[in-house]
């Protein structure tokens, strides 16, 4: 074990078990820490850098062994064709079907999966699917939109990039609520709206927060999508097509898989901006629970992320994380020490500072 005179950076995330300032409570049990002072008109605003970067240098100094866990995940390719064509094939059918059978298919399959792909979209965005082939990477990402209809791969990946590079700053990283919804949504009925809504926060938010010029491979993106979308739409009828559009629209709002928006980077214990998942709906959601672990590896495909965990418990285990994604969702609508103002924000970061002109991360 280091000695503890080792870790001089003050965010707790960066101190591994059995140092001075690692954190000691229950790890499984964040939501009883989550009423400590705060302000609840405002973000929790920090002065250090995010943490990932200071833990990836200590971890892999220790653990040189995962960086043979960086690389591809061709998996996540067959998956995507997979469940497209499994939904294309449940939308070809569907809009004959009862209106109970039509909600329960759409709900329960229809959006967990769509969330599956908006989620291999998000491994797409690291390049993890195809080695060495931006292009492969690129064309499967369109792909992961088909069955969604949206075509918000590209800016996706974009944004994506923004948030690991420059997590939590002012405006950069649009993940975090605006000043509207931080004032707006206060109270557990419109808590409640803002999680039925979330999709749309996700899809305008960086618009307003974070206007970026729209390139090439938007366009391309947009144009693909609609096309399909107008295809589908004559082939499947109404009901089939909004069965698919209905289900993106569900997995991003009111669903379990959709509880690790908040989970991730909500504040639950005081002081940690992010917290991993362990429970069984990372087989759904493509492991994206194992938050810490990517956001400290973000080289490292989903498959791989478990083993990160494996061969480093002590950078793990004592962390407060999540076990239930609905206690998460509850906990958010209902709790109210928890709401948009539970985020951290820094005014700048050292990397901001030496690239303040690159503010957007290109696919070209």
């Amino acid at each position: 074990m280091p000695t503890t005179d080792t870790y001089t950076d003050q965010n707790p995330l960066c101190f591994p078990k059995g140092t001075a300032g690692a954190y000691d409570g229950d790890p499984s049990k964040p939501f009883i820490k989550t009423n400590y002072p705060k302000r609840k008109d405002e973000y929790e605003w920090i002065y250090s850098d995010e943490p990932h970067t200071t833990r990836r240098k200590a971890i892999l100094k220790q653990h040189p062994e995962i960086r043979k866990l960086f690389g591809p995940e061709i998996k996540t390719f067959y998956i995507v064709v997979a469940i497209t064509l499994s939904q294309l094939w449940i939308a070809s059918w569907i809009g004959n079907a009862s209106w109970t059978v039509w909600l329960t298919v759409m709900y329960v399959y229809g959006a967990t999966v769509n969330h599956t792909l908006q989620l291999a979209n998000h491994e797409i965005s690291h390049n993890l699917v195809f080695k060495d082939s931006l292009l492969a990477n690129i064309f499967t990402g369109i792909l992961a939109n088909v069955a969604t209809c949206i075509p918000s791969s590209i800016t996706f990946r974009y944004y994506h990039m923004d948030h690991h590079i420059y997590q939590g700053v002012d405006v950069i990283d649009t993940d975090i609520p605006t000043e509207w919804e931080l004032r707006t949504f206060t109270t557990t009925p419109l808590k409640f709206l803002w999680m039925v809504g979330q999709s749309l926060a996700y899809a305008f938010r960086p618009v307003f927060m974070n206007p970026k010029p729209v390139t090439k491979w938007q366009v391309f993106n947009a144009l693909v999508i609609f096309a399909i979308d107008f295809g589908m739409y004559q082939a499947f009828g109404f009901w089939g097509f909004l069965y698919l559009l209905a289900g993106s629209f569900m997995g991003i709002g009111l669903h379990p898989a959709a509880g690790h928006f908040i989970a991730e980077h909500y504040v639950f214990v005081q002081g940690f901006e992010t917290y991993s998942y362990y429970g069984s709906l990372n087989y759904v959601n493509l492991n994206v629970g194992y938050h810490n672990e990517h956001h400290d590896f973000p080289k490292i495909p989903w498959s791989r992320l478990p083993r990160v965990r494996e061969i480093a418990p002590e950078w793990y285990n004592h962390l407060p994380h999540h076990e239930s994604y609905l206690k998460v969702i509850w906990n958010f609508i209902f709790n109210s020490d928890i709401g948009p103002w539970s985020r951290v924000k820094r005014k700048t970061c050292t990397k901001f500072k030496k690239n303040k002109t690159v503010h957007h991360v290109t696919a070209d």
